[in-house]
């Protein structure tokens, strides 16, 4: 299966779910969008489905990798590593709801078709922050610090301007956290 081509099919469904959601578009669209036809688009994905759970997968895949590489950075002091984890959630969440009210659908952890997608992108995140509040070693409770922060940023999804307070907010519960006289500041 050629990758360059598979990306094509789904930067088409990407733009299909902008204008028409899941539930709404066809392979027909898919394929016109491309500019080739439905038939070439069955060359490279089985049906609607597996073209959705394919780009869906690609997005949280792309966003995990963000969080991953701040997480690994260990230039960077914890509270930034930490932050870097929680940027990458709230930017693909940004990426999915501001363009189109139809691309959230691919955010929905409860949807059918690609919610263990969502789920495990979230259990993933959640392992990372849990490993680097181990790190810091100044959390009684890495499992219980992680969870917190997964919730910031959980509430933070909901409001416009949660990116401008993601640094602030998770300043605010690191400095609960983490203590001053750790290397995580």
């Amino acid at each position: 299966m050629g990758s360059d081509r598979l990306g094509e099919v789904l930067d088409a469904a990407y733009d299909c779910l902008m204008r028409y959601g899941v539930r709404r578009t066809t392979m027909d669209d898919i394929a016109s969008t491309m500019g080739v036809s439905r038939s070439a688009v069955y060359q490279y994905v089985r049906n609607k489905d597996d073209v959705f759970l394919r780009l869906a997968d690609r997005l949280h895949t792309r966003a995990l990798e963000r969080a991953r590489r701040a997480a690994d950075d260990r230039d960077a002091p914890y509270a930034a590593r930490i932050r870097g984890v929680l940027q990458a959630r709230l930017d693909l969440v940004a990426d999915l709801s501001g363009p189109s009210p139809h691309t959230a659908e691919l955010l929905d952890h409860k949807a059918r078709l690609f919610g263990h997608i969502c789920a495990d992108f979230t259990a993933d995140l959640r392992d990372l922050l849990v490993r680097l509040f181990t790190e810091a070693g100044t959390v009684d409770e890495p499992a219980r610090a992680a969870d917190i922060a997964v919730a910031l940023v959980t509430g933070l999804e909901s409001v416009s301007d949660g990116a401008a307070l993601l640094g602030p907010a998770t300043d605010a519960l690191l400095n609960g956290l983490l203590e001053s006289s750790s290397p995580a500041h």
